[in-house]
């Protein structure tokens, strides 16, 4: 008996490593036994990361660029990282289907072919056995870390991408995907971060309006199939779907499935929230929103729901900012409005607070926010409370004027506990935005040597608390093409941080924000000795 629960004390630490367990601990536990597990458990790099890469586009005119990075100092000296294509299927769970924006096959309309015949469900059988060998080549593979690794591909079939680093190359793993869209709706610069799979996704600010284009793409990294369901809020809640729409969609095996957000709603619905929820395995979620005059961009998931919502990195020319603000929780939020700019917190003027009704979205638009200068929106409890209601917030932030307008999307996102990375910056039009929401902050950004050479160069900043700092990064020594930016935390309280690229196309001002959430490169891991002394019987 004892040995079988030593191999399963074993069994546990090691999870704990690969996964992210934060702790361990036997049922019943007192207070004082959990603060002896904490004293003495430690910190150590993740073993093994596992990231997702959207559909970058459906467009004839697109031209994307993968950029991979991971920071220097993990232990070891074997390991590697890459992409591989996933395959593009159908909502209903076919696959193989060329896209045509829509989720659904070229000539494809409710599990029917384009001659009005079923579709094979068992095409994607055939599909996979048809796949080249060019097709399964890896995409962006590190060969060391501490170097930028770049891709490129100039056509609407850049397919979705799925992929795990291990050993030094684990942790910290990142990889950003930009597309450049020309012409037709969501021209302008498209940015995201890959993300990593999950089972549950908040999206605010997404919209099923005539003049919105939205789809969440899910996509499936592992080697059994996910269930996934799909819900829609408005501001009069929860949205009644057309029968069966969202529910039990079937994502296959290192598949990826495009779903219309139009298709979720009776009406057209703008400022609404979308929820994903994986019944069983687990996906990768990302919306992209296009508009026929606004541009469009990537929505990431917003941070986990709570009391507080930091959206880090609002531009100051920008033209319009609308908030969309959700609590998921059963009871209404009231929330104080802050805009953390340069030299401290304001209240946008009529929008001190704001009032979020349970299961039910909430929009105001912000106009002249930020009048020149960067800074974030902070949205906190307007009454100190034990238990102030959960919520989730993003906002669409407009440039330009007339028809040179684009739009980009910022999320509510989680603090910079020790580090975070931002891949795919170039010479000009990188900019960083850190806010420091309590107290003051001194943070360490360096940026990488260049993916065409080069070496990394540092700089130390210290953030007062309450206002938000805009920089851009220095520029590695001698480098050359694009690099990547990490940012540590060094001291002091909270940070949340951003990254603005911004580039002229055609007299538009193109640009597209990514958030840094911190890249939990490490994870608390319990002490073995005291684990086994839990999990031994006498």
């Amino acid at each position: 008996m004892n040995r079988s629960l030593y191999g399963f004390a074993g069994a546990v630490v090691a999870l704990a490593a690969v996964a992210g367990v934060a702790a361990v601990a036997a049922p019943g536990d007192d207070d004082a036994t959990d603060a002896t597990s904490a004293a003495s458990a430690q910190r150590k790099p993740v073993e093994r990361s596992t990231l997702v890469c959207a559909k970058p586009s459906a467009s004839d005119v697109a031209e994307t660029t993968w950029t991979a990075f991971v920071p220097k100092g993990a232990p070891g000296k074997k390991g590697s990282a890459e992409l591989r294509p996933a395959e593009l299927a159908d909502p209903d769970g076919g696959t193989g289907g060329t896209d045509d924006g829509n989720g659904k096959g070229k000539g494809e309309k409710d599990g029917k072919d384009g001659k009005g015949k079923k579709r094979d469900k068992g095409r994607s059988e055939d599909a996979a056995k048809k796949r080249s060998k060019d097709d399964d080549k890896p995409v962006v593979p590190l060969s060391a870390p501490g170097t930028p690794v770049t891709s490129t591909a100039d056509s609407s079939e850049a397919p979705a991408l799925t992929g795990s680093a291990d050993g030094r190359f684990a942790p910290g793993w990142t990889v950003q995907q930009t597309t450049t869209v020309s012409a037709g709706a969501g021209r302008g610069l498209q940015g995201a971060s890959c993300t990593t799979p999950d089972t549950t996704f908040w999206f605010p600010a997404v919209s099923t309006a005539k003049e919105r284009q939205d789809y969440v793409h899910l996509t499936n990294p592992d080697s059994t199939s996910a269930v996934v369901d799909l819900e829609m809020h408005g501001k009069g809640g929860k949205e009644k779907a057309p029968s069966g729409a969202g529910e039990g969609i079937t994502v296959p095996p290192r598949s990826t499935v495009p779903v219309l957000l139009s298709t979720l709603t009776a009406e057209p619905v703008t400022n609404a929230a979308l929820h994903v929820v994986a019944r069983n395995g687990r996906v990768g979620a990302q919306v992209n929103a296009a508009d026929e005059k606004l541009g469009g961009d990537w929505i990431a998931p917003a941070g986990d729901p709570g009391p507080r919502a930091v959206l880090p990195g609002i531009p100051g020319d920008a033209t319009s900012v609308r908030l969309v603000a959700f609590t998921p929780g059963g009871k209404d939020a009231d929330l104080k409005v802050r805009l953390a700019g340069p030299t401290g917190e304001i209240s946008p003027a009529g929008h001190e607070t704001l009032h979020v009704k349970a299961g039910m979205t909430t929009a105001v638009d912000l106009k002249e926010l930020t009048k020149g200068d960067p800074g974030s929106l902070v949205l906190s409890p307007a009454e100190d409370k034990a238990e102030a209601p959960p919520v989730v917030a993003a906002v669409r932030v407009t440039r330009g004027k007339g028809a040179r307008q684009e739009t980009a999307f910022i999320p509510s996102t989680p603090a910079v506990e020790k580090r975070a990375t931002v891949a795919e910056n170039g010479a000009r039009g990188t900019e960083l935005a850190l806010t420091a929401t309590d107290k003051d902050a001194k943070i360490k950004v360096t940026s990488s040597a260049g993916s065409g050479g080069g070496s990394p160069k540092s700089t130390t900043v210290t953030v007062k608390a309450h206002t938000t700092k805009s920089l851009a990064p220095p520029r590695p020594q001698g480098g050359k093409g694009t690099y990547a930016v990490t940012v540590e935390r060094l001291s002091g309280g909270p940070v949340h941080a951003s990254r603005t690229l911004t580039r002229k196309q055609d007299g538009i001002p193109a640009f597209t924000v990514q958030t840094l959430p911190d890249d939990r490169s490490t994870v608390v891991v319990p002490d073995a000795a005291e684990d086994l002394s839990v999990l031994t019987e006498d």
